[in-house]
């Protein structure tokens, strides 16, 4: 990074969410409690899948890898946007932008891929039931998520690197409530057309590749349920597709709500709406769509919670026998 942007730009300054004083305290309260939801339903989706013997299945370490990042990316938003709403002005370090934006691009171009390759899951499980512990084997599992990680890395690195290399203005007010790549290009002073460019090109590779895998996945799936003469059979099959497509709608929903209209719809509030349902919304829904319509997820809760109180209930009789025995 040259040393224009070290000496002269120190910090930014995030305009956030609203300028209107009244709506500050409800707006942090709410996002409070979106962001303590995701962060308790992500952790639980983790710890459930890791812990328990009958969710160890390839589903599964799947849905424990979107916990991660839904709980990665939104950690790198939410907790500044939430400090941000109390206090008076909206300032974020030069290089703790720098990380922030960094994280972000990583842990939701890796929530892309995750969420294409459920749906490849979801295909070969349908499909190939016979061969699915054979095609989506442990070692294809951490091989796939590990090539997914490591070019989630790699886009992270050449966006962040190239945008931070640029030359910035006096101007350091970012028009957004945290260093979205967008907003940080208005404010270099040189051409950035390379540099959009850059970034054009690998959101479109990503956004459609992720897009068409699912989308063929989903296709596949749909011409080899119809083709099912059980009934019964049809819908254990769309009951174990449920809980997925409804992440996948409200995922790439948005994306696309926020990235395909045109140009000239586009607005500075409607993007941060967007933006704040993608960034917080959903990845406190993810956690509650899969343990809501997952009987295996709310079984092994059930059976986890049963075995918390077990512990407690014995660990409370233990002391109330030592006291009355006065040890």
């Amino acid at each position: 990074m040259d040393k224009h942007n070290l000496t002269v730009l120190n910090e930014f300054i995030l305009m956030g969410l609203t300028d209107c004083h009244k709506l500050q305290v409800p707006l942090f309260g709410l996002f409070l409690i979106i962001y303590m939801i995701s962060v308790a339903g992500n952790l639980g989706i983790i710890i459930l899948t890791k812990t328990d013997s009958r969710l160890r299945t390839p589903m599964y370490f799947f849905l424990r890898h979107l916990a991660i990042t839904d709980l990665s990316y939104s950690t790198a938003v939410g907790p500044k946007m939430l400090v941000n709403f109390v206090v008076d002005e909206n300032k974020i370090s030069y290089y703790f932008c720098v990380t922030q934006l960094a994280f972000f691009i990583m842990f939701i171009t890796s929530e892309l891929f995750i969420v294409s390759a459920m749906s490849y899951d979801r295909y070969v499980a349908i499909c190939n039931p016979l061969f699915y512990t054979v095609v989506m084997s442990q070692r294809t599992r951490w091989v796939l998520m590990v090539i997914l990680y490591l070019y989630s890395t790699f886009v992270s690195l050449l966006v962040t690197i190239k945008i931070f290399n640029l030359s910035f203005c006096g101007n350091n007010v970012i028009t957004h409530f945290y260093g979205d790549t967008l907003a940080l290009l208005s404010l270099v002073c040189s051409n950035t057309y390379e540099m959009e460019l850059i970034i054009f090109i690998l959101a479109a590779f990503n956004f459609i590749s992720s897009l068409l895998i699912v989308l063929v996945s989903y296709l596949l799936v749909l011409i080899a349920i119809l083709r099912m003469n059980s009934a019964e059979g049809r819908h254990k099959a769309f009951s174990t597709c449920g809980s997925h497509l409804t992440v996948v709608v409200l995922f790439y929903g948005t994306l696309i709500f926020m990235y395909m209209q045109p140009k000239s719809s586009h607005s500075s509030d409607t993007d941060k709406v967007a933006s704040i349902f993608y960034t917080l919304v959903i990845p406190m829904l993810n956690p509650l769509i899969y343990s809501l319509r997952n009987k295996d997820v709310k079984y092994a809760l059930h059976r986890t919670l049963g075995q918390l109180c077990s512990v407690f209930s014995q660990s409370s009789l233990y002391h109330s026998h030592k006291s009355h025995y006065g040890l």
